[in-house]
């Protein structure tokens, strides 16, 4: 996140940590971007973690979440979701169904994060048209790249530890994560675990609108204090070990998840998910002339998903596959530095059971990719070309009917220019043309999908999803006032959205039937544009720093750490964030389903010695401009309030922290879930923790 860290002594001058980009070829900095780029690493992760990825970012600028409660949310940017947002676990695909449908767990917890990179806007060129809304890459460590410096003890090890307790839904989780250096060999060790009960809610849970449209019958009575079936049990863990040397590095790991949850869509479905994985990474620097580094990494994954209704096996769903890739970075040649490479994907997707609305089907896609930059002064020039080829092969399977050989090539590309301006300021601009082959899901769905309340139905004929996308961004790295300000628009030709036909499909057996609406992908034209504020005023800056902006910092701790110990003094930040997006299909009336709406946030920030304080407030406006058959949603406000202690003893640095959210146990619902008005969020909750890093 832009936010400001190192500030001078005696003056409100402060200079933001340079943060250097993973998910990027060359490793530039958050200034020197074309896209709008944010990052949550060291205490801003902690103070946001959430049981699922989607929640855990939905306080970014420009970020929100699909909210299907505390088992399974995604992350939405810039009103764009699904197989439209890639998420990456080091630079590697996930491998797991959950862009297949929104009660489908992301196969990463963030207790085990390090590291969270969100790019906003099309980020297509290097990791696929996929990522066409933008792209989340979670860092974890698994693979160590760097040795282990003494730590504890003067032992070389180094790790981190996790304990928290949150009231909003009896939550219970712990982690650990240990790498222990050999020399050259590096091992690393974690495993977490989670347990909660029922999500504590302020009031019914169906919306006053629901009830009025759809009344229970008589006797029935409102689900109301505890949201039904959202409870979560999830553990997992990961072994790893890496060589590292002067030249490089080579590393592997065996990770796994376990994960029990309720899907809140159904009172009586639950999902027992699990995932083996098995990854590998490695770096050759300079290995010859020409070349500054060769890296490459590759993952695969074996996933089963099973939905039980009652005790009773309904839907298995498996898939298995791999993705992997090369990166060469090449030397200067003339003006141009920049970085080559290739990318393949494979996956086998299975259904079986009352709600296998797909096909078996097996997807494989290559991919070359050609990223160049130029630095001329104060601008800094970036230019990208991306080919995809994507195969999807589909069996014939009972009522499916036959089996399907698809095949799609697109071309995606991208420029961009950052210029550097006077006073710290930076100017960043990137257009980027992409195009996105179809789904399976979307070619190939046909069948009741009751996680979405629709029967679905897909079409074989869809062709090649394009769009343009501009972004503009004004950047301020130091000083009183530090944040950025970005301008997107996107432009889609043949957006493929998921739309009601009219009718209605009768679902079930032995003369119980539910009627389900019919909605039907088919490409229209769409347009999506807004922007985000992310901007921090430092109103006081510490009457004493630890070390100056430019100087060596203590070994094992990084400039936050620093900043913020026993002798930084006070501090007080006022941080404001707002994001908007407007979306309208051409040449046509109305929205496309699930936009968050317009919202702010203002934070006040207190530090002083080993204590700091935040005050929040969150507003989110009401949504009215819906889609057919999408109910609106009413505005909220959200009070949230936080206490960290910070304790430093020689080499480890521990945080006792407690936080209460939604203080006015305000109701709140959102607009981009499914399931906004039969789930709202978590009413008011405090939760306490500890987390220790050595």
């Amino acid at each position: 996140m832009l936010t400001g860290t190192l500030l001078h002594a005696q003056t409100a001058a402060v200079q933001m940590d340079e943060v250097v980009i993973a998910s990027t070829p060359l490793g530039r900095t958050l200034f020197q971007q074309a896209q709008p780029v944010s990052v949550l690493e060291g205490r801003e992760l902690q103070q946001a973690l959430q049981p699922s990825l989607g929640d855990t970012l939905a306080r970014l600028p420009g970020v929100a979440s699909t909210g299907f409660a505390p088992g399974s949310s995604r992350p939405v940017i810039r009103g764009l979701g699904e197989d439209r947002i890639r998420i990456l676990n080091n630079g590697v695909n996930l491998l797991d169904v959950s862009n297949v449908s929104p009660d489908h767990a992301v196969t990463l917890d963030p207790l085990l994060m390090e590291k969270v990179e969100v790019v906003r806007g099309p980020a297509s060129l290097l990791y696929g048209p996929n990522g066409v809304g933008g792209v989340v890459n979670v860092l974890d460590g698994r693979i160590p790249d760097t040795k282990v410096e003494p730590g504890v003890g003067g032992l070389p090890v180094r790790g981190k530890v996790d304990s928290r307790y949150g009231s909003g839904s009896d939550l219970w989780s712990g982690a650990g994560q240990l790498d222990l250096g050999l020399g050259p060999v590096v091992i690393h060790v974690d495993g977490f675990r989670r347990e909660s009960d029922d999500l504590r809610i302020p009031g019914d849970a169906r919306s006053a609108r629901l009830q009025q449209l759809s009344p229970l019958e008589p006797g029935e009575k409102e689900a109301s204090g505890r949201l039904p079936n959202s409870f979560t049990e999830s553990e997992g863990g990961a072994l790893g070990t890496s060589y590292i040397w002067d030249q490089g590095y080579f590393g592997a790991s065996y990770s796994f998840l376990n994960s029990n949850y309720g899907t809140v869509a159904e009172e009586s479905v639950t999902i027992d998910m699990a995932q083996e994985r098995w990854d590998g990474r490695g770096a050759f620097y300079a290995p010859f002339k020409g070349v500054k580094e060769l890296k490459y990494s590759f993952g695969y994954s074996d996933y089963t998903h099973t939905e039980f209704e009652g005790p009773e096996v309904g839907t298995v769903f498996l898939i298995d596959g791999y993705d992997g890739r090369v990166e060469l970075e090449h030397e200067a040649v003339g003006p141009f530095e920049g970085a080559l490479g290739y990318q393949t994907n494979h996956s086998n997707f299975s259904a079986l059971g009352a709600e296998a609305f797909l096909p078996p089907v097996e997807t494989d896609s290559h991919a070359v990719f050609l990223f160049e930059e130029v630095n001329s002064g104060d601008l800094r020039w970036q230019f990208g070309l991306r080919y995809d080829h994507t195969a999807v092969q589909s069996s014939t399977f009972g009522e499916f009917g036959p089996g399907r050989d698809l095949g799609f090539d697109a071309l995606s590309g991208s420029a961009g220019v950052v210029w550097t301006l006077p006073q710290d300021y930076s100017m960043a601009f990137n257009a980027a043309f992409t195009q996105r082959a179809p789904t399976y899901v979307e070619l190939l769905a046909d069948g009741p999908h009751l996680a979405t309340g629709a029967y679905e139905v897909g079409d074989a004929r869809l062709d090649l999803e394009q769009s343009i996308g501009l972004d503009l961004t004004l950047r301020k790295s130091s000083g009183s006032v530090t944040g950025s300000v970005s301008a997107f628009y996107n432009r889609f030709n043949d957006y493929i959205g998921l739309f009601p036909t009219g009718e209605d499909f009768l679902f079930g057996e032995d003369g119980e039937f539910e009627a389900l609406p019919v909605y039907a992908y088919e490409a229209v034209d769409a347009d999506f544009m807004g922007g985000e504020v992310e901007t921090t005023f430092h109103l006081l800056a510490p009457v004493e720093a630890a070390a100056p902006v430019s100087g060596k910092q203590p070994a094992g701790k990084s400039a936050l750490e620093v900043a913020h110990g026993p002798a930084a003094g006070t501090r007080l930040d006022l941080e404001l964030k707002a994001d908007y997006v407007y979306t309208r299909l051409r040449g046509g009336e109305g929205s496309l389903p699930r936009i968050p709406p317009f919202r702010t946030s203002a934070a006040l920030v207190l530090g002083y010695d080993r204590f700091t304080a935040r005050l929040e407030g969150q507003y989110a406006a009401a949504q009215t401009r819906t889609a057919d058959f999408e109910l609106p949603t009413d505005s909220f406000f959200l009070l949230n309030a936080g206490l960290t202690c910070r304790i430093m003893e020689g080499p480890v640095t521990m945080d006792v922290f407690v936080r209460g959210t939604n203080l006015l146990d305000a109701e709140a619902r959102l607009h981009t879930s499914f399931l906004k008005d039969i789930a709202p969020m978590e009413g008011r909750g405090v939760m306490v923790g500890l987390q220790a890093v050595f």
